[in-house]
C-alpha cells in the first residue's frame, strides 16, 4: 500500500487517527509535526508517550536538542529516507502533522532557494532592530501567503522568507513546486472539526498541558538550554511561558495567552490546507472515522 498522511489543524486528533491507521495497515508512523522533533518538549506538544504508542515504530521524534534549530530542508531529506526505508521493508508509512510547509517540503519535494548571507544577515539586524513582531508584519505586506502560513513569533523563518523574496523577486511560496501528484503517490487524508468544537477542543487542551505540568517542563528545559533554541523557544505555549517567567510570574498566567495563540494558528493551517485540493477531509466527529479513513485508502 502507498503510504498515508493524516494531516490538519492541532487538536483534531491526527496522531490517534494515523495511529489506529497504523495498526489496521501495517504501518510506521513519521512524524511531520517541527516542534515534537525535539527532546523533552513533551507535554506542549501533546507528543504521545511512548508506553501509549502500541508498539508502532515512530520516525522523527525527539531527533533535535532545544538548542537546535529546526530545518524544513533536514526534514525533507531525512523523512524521505525514513518513508522509502518503511517501503522496503513492506511497511506502510503514516505521516502524521499539521506543520505545514514540513509536510508539503516532503510530499511536493519542494526544491530549496539558495540562501546569501549578506542578505540573510541583513535581515537578522532587521529583527533586532524592530522585533519579531514587526519583522512579520513587514512580511504579511510583501508576502501575505507567507505571512498567513509563518507563525509571527518564528524569527528564524520570518528572515528566511523576507531573505528569499529578496532574492528571487518573488513570494516565498513561488519556490515551491506545484500542487501535482503526491510523492510516493500518497494518499492524502484531512482532518478537521466545526470551528466551535475545535476551540472547545483547544481551550481543554491547552488547560490538560498546564495541569499536566507545562510550567514545570519550560522550566526544566531552560537548564537545557531553552532560552538559546531559535526554533524550540518559540514554539506555542514555551515562548508563553518563557514569556511570563521573564516578567517576574510563575508561568500559570500564560494559559489564555497560548489557547489564544493556538486557536490562531489553527486558523492558518486551516486556510492552508484547504488549498490543497488533493486531500480527503474527514470530520474528526464521525463515529466511524477510522473505517472511513480506510475506505479512502482502498480507492
Amino acid at each position: 500500500m502507498r503510504p498515508v498522511a493524516v494531516i490538519g489543524p492541532t487538536g483534531t486528533g491526527k496522531s490517534a487517527l494515523a495511529l489506529s491507521l497504523a495498526e489496521r495497515v501495517g504501518g510506521e508512523i513519521v512524524n511531520a509535526d517541527a516542534m515534537q522533533f525535539y527532546r523533552g518538549m513533551d507535554i506542549g506538544t501533546a507528543k504521545l508517550p511512548a508506553a501509549q504508542r502500541r508498539g508502532i515504530v515512530h520516525h522523527q521524534l525527539d531527533v533535535l536538542d532545544v538548542t537546535q534549530n529546526a530545518s524544513v530542508a533536514r526534514y525533507q531529506e531525512s523523512a524521505a529516507a525514513d518513508i522509502e526505508a518503511i517501503m522496503a521493508r513492506g511497511a506502510v508509512p503514516v505521516v502524521v502533522g499539521g506543520s505545514m510547509l514540513y509536510i508539503q517540503s516532503l510530499l511536493d519535494q519542494w526544491s530549496f532557494p539558495a540562501t546569501d548571507p549578506a542578505v540573510r544577515a541583513r535581515w537578522e539586524a532587521r529583527l533586532a532592530e524592530v522585533g519579531v513582531a514587526a519583522l512579520h508584519a513587514e512580511l504579511a505586506r510583501v508576502d501575505p501567503a507567507a505571512g498567513a502560513a509563518i507563525l509571527e513569533t518564528d524569527g528564524r523563518r520570518i528572515v528566511r522568507a523576507l531573505e528569499v523574496v529578496e532574492l528571487t523577486g518573488r513570494p516565498f511560496a513561488a519556490s515551491a513546486p506545484r500542487i501535482g501528484t503526491p510523492r510516493w503517490g500518497t494518499t492524502i487524508i484531512g482532518l478537521d472539526w466545526e470551528t466551535a468544537i475545535l476551540d472547545d477542543r483547544l481551550q481543554h487542551r491547552t488547560d490538560t498541558m498546564f495541569a499536566d505540568g507545562l510550567v514545570e517542563e519550560v522550566i526544566g528545559l531552560i537548564e537545557a538550554g531553552l532560552r538559546t533554541g531559535v526554533t524550540a523557544s518559540r514554539a506555542l505555549g514555551y515562548a508563553q511561558v518563557l514569556a511570563e517567567l521573564d516578567a517576574g510570574g510563575d508561568g500559570s498566567a500564560a494559559r489564555e495567552p497560548t489557547f489564544v495563540g493556538t486557536r490562531r494558528y489553527v486558523r492558518r493551517q486551516r486556510s492552508w490546507f484547504r488549498r490543497d485540493h488533493r486531500v480527503n477531509w474527514l470530520d474528526g466527529s464521525a463515529p466511524d472515522l477510522v473505517d472511513a479513513a480506510l475506505r479512502i485508502l482502498d480507492t
